[in-house]
């Protein structure tokens, strides 16, 4: 392999930062590096950024994959001294401090871990056969299965069959299982039932699997009472205490030997980081996270740093959690980090300041939590929630789409991306 972005402009004497990953952590690291003297790659296996916040409105067909996401290199042409690499990434030498990808060998001064997490299945048997929500395609994946059982459901005779493709599990009861789930009944029972006329849609069932004893573990008790009150309301049923313990094509079995029949699980349980981190060499938890000093650089590589769901570090003796505002704020820190550290000086620790978490559940519903202490619900809620999604969303066009799809089902309530695409793999 070639070597594709050489170790130090010896002219100006840059240093070269190689960023992995072009999440939230990665950009806003990118956006804190340019103003310093250093030559940054950043390198991903995708050209877009996803706004991963919303990914679960692409899989209930409220929102188009391209609403959420937006081109890197749109991002970063106002940037001279940020290059980007379309590439994957087969091994990190911490001590020759090279990459080596798919395309070309990497070598950097400094390194910015910021590849986000995948799906954790918790050694479930036969979880090739759910539907995770991590990536866009799978966003795609999970809409298509949803629509294309609608579609044979109306035409089947056997009535047992039948009920099993209407019904529909969502695994994790967590912010984004409380949110899709939300939002796949406004779907099913708004303009699924005006399409399928010829359907008896009390046949639908939707199932939200909680393993804890409550919604929303990381809020209030009230926030999570609202929600699961909430979602009762719109005729989601939601069982506690509820663990999987194998998935097949037509039926999930929980531990407790009990069987729900159902084609379609839609898996917001949990994540994990990459396996492979710990081959590397890099310091990684059992959920394979790489564990951090508080200044988010790597124990042992000074010149490496880890970011967002990758990034184990507590406060307080509790881990940060793994969502977006911790991303971004972990990006700058570390941007401003290695401009110390370019500087000769000492890099700082991070702390983490919590503005508030918000969790939308379905029309004019939503909780909000600020600051740890200010909590709404309801419709107040809702709109804040809506504010707040929509001003974090890089570039015009996505906000401008967004909030024309938002309006457009608010207003007429009317989805207009029900569409079932061709994909990679399907289970129908």
């Amino acid at each position: 392999m070639k070597m594709g972005f050489n170790k130090r402009n010896k002219q100006n004497e840059h240093y070269r930062v190689v960023i992995l990953g072009a999440g939230f952590g990665g950009l806003w690291a990118t956006k804190t590096l340019v103003h310093y003297p250093v030559e940054i790659c950043l390198l991903d296996q995708n050209n877009y950024h996803t706004f991963f916040p919303l990914l679960y409105q692409v899989a209930a067909a409220e929102l188009e994959p391209e609403d959420i996401a937006y081109p890197v290199r749109s991002i970063i042409r106002k940037f001279p001294n940020v290059h980007f690499l379309l590439a994957k990434v087969n091994k990190i030498d911490l001590k020759a401090q090279i990459i080596e990808t798919d395309i070309c060998m990497i070598s950097y001064d400094f390194l910015i871990l910021s590849m986000g997490s995948i799906t954790h299945f918790f050694s479930i048997k036969g979880y090739e056969y759910v539907y995770p929500l991590k990536t866009l395609e799978q966003g795609i994946n999970l809409r298509n299965q949803i629509l294309t059982c609608f579609e044979r459901a109306l035409y089947e005779p056997d009535e047992e069959l039948q009920k099993s493709l209407l019904t529909f599990v969502i695994v994790g009861g967590g912010s984004t299982g409380v949110e899709f789930a939300g939002t796949l009944a406004e779907l099913v029972y708004g303009r699924m039932k005006k399409d399928y006329r010829n359907l008896d849609i009390k046949k639908v069932k939707l199932i939200l699997l909680e393993a804890g004893e409550r919604l929303l573990p990381n809020l209030p008790d009230r926030l999570g009472n609202y929600a699961l009150s909430r979602l009762n309301k719109i005729e989601v049923e939601v069982r506690f205490n509820s663990k999987v313990s194998e998935v097949r094509p037509d039926e999930l079995k929980l531990i407790d030997g009990s069987i729900i029949q159902t084609y379609t699980v839609a898996w917001t349980a949990g994540v994990r980081g990459e396996p492979e981190l710990k081959n590397w060499g890099l310091p990684t938890n059992s959920n394979g996270r790489v564990t951090v000093l508080n200044t988010l650089q790597v124990p042992g590589y000074p010149n490496v740093y880890a970011v967002g769901d990758l990034a184990y570090l507590e406060e307080d003796g509790h881990p940060l959690p793994m969502v977006a505002p911790v991303a971004i704020q972990q990006g700058v820190a570390t941007g401003k980090n290695i401009a110390l550290q370019i500087s000769n000086e000492p890099p700082q620790p991070f702390h983490y300041k919590d503005r508030g978490t918000m969790v939308v559940i379905g029309r004019n519903a939503a909780v909000v939590y600020l600051f740890n202490r200010l909590y709404f619900t309801g419709f107040l809620a809702w709109i804040i929630w809506l504010a707040a999604h929509l001003f974090s969303l890089i570039g015009f066009r996505n906000r401008f789409l967004v909030l024309i799809n938002w309006a457009w089902d608010y207003i007429y309530y009317e989805r207009v991306v029900r569409l079932i695409l061709p994909t990679k793999s399907s289970s129908l």
